[in-house]
């Protein structure tokens, strides 16, 4: 029973997802301003953030910080925003005409609720069925990873990495779900330390109820591999 609460509940999750927008909200002219120039403007507005908070910004400890926190929004954290860095959608041909469902599980997502600006972590799970073309296993990872690091909804996430693979596959028969834990909801507000998320996206085949326990059951399933 417990099970089958499971699949409704991703069946109202999914649902849910009209809710929201596709795209990450950004400006028109997000782009004009070069990587140097934006880590300049946000060194200057950590410091002031910082300084306002009472901070002693002469404090050897500090002195550095405003800089340190630019470059990592730039080029670590937020650097999926720039389409510069998404990854390339090279395929293969499905020569060996596998046509099972392929399924990489676990892949590490770091992201930032935009709400608040606190970190989201957890993981993603992955599966296709071949329509003629293969990815690079690797690639999913990297999709992954370039939709995680921008300000972001859990449930846009989902959507926007399903999204991309199948335009990379040329195939509607692709499935995310995402499990992680957000710390606006851990560290502030209630506090809920145990709390996680989990949200899915399910195109094509995996919409047929029989698919998509198969692909969870992959999910549930214990690796052997330590």
């Amino acid at each position: 029973m417990k099970y089958n609460k499971f699949l409704e509940d991703l069946d109202l999750i999914e649902s849910d997802h009209k809710k929201f927008s596709i795209e990450t909200p950004l400006r028109e002219d997000a782009f004009e301003l070069s990587d140097q120039e934006k880590i300049d403007l946000i060194k200057k507005n950590v410091g002031e953030i910082l300084h306002t908070l009472g901070m002693d910004m002469t404090d050897d400890s500090l002195k550095g910080t405003p800089l340190r926190v630019a470059k990592a929004y730039v080029n670590e954290i937020f650097r999926g925003l720039n389409p510069k860095n998404l990854p390339k959608g090279s395929t293969f041909d499905n020569k060996y005409k596998y046509k099972e469902m392929l399924v990489e599980k676990n892949i590490t997502v770091f992201s930032t609720c935009e709400h608040h600006l606190l970190p989201i972590y957890g993981k993603a799970h992955v599966a296709y069925f071949s329509n003629g073309n293969v990815i690079g296993l690797s690639k999913m990872n990297r999709i992954v990873d370039y939709y995680a690091r921008r300000p972001q909804v859990q449930e846009r996430l989902n959507i926007q990495i399903v999204r991309k693979l199948q335009d990379f596959l040329g195939t509607e028969n692709v499935a995310c779900v995402i499990d992680a834990k957000h710390m606006c909801v851990n560290s502030r507000g209630i506090r809920h330390i145990d709390c996680s998320t989990v949200t899915g996206e399910f195109g094509g085949k995996f919409k047929d109820k029989s698919i998509k326990r198969e692909f969870l059951d992959y999910i549930r399933s214990d690796s052997q591999l330590k």
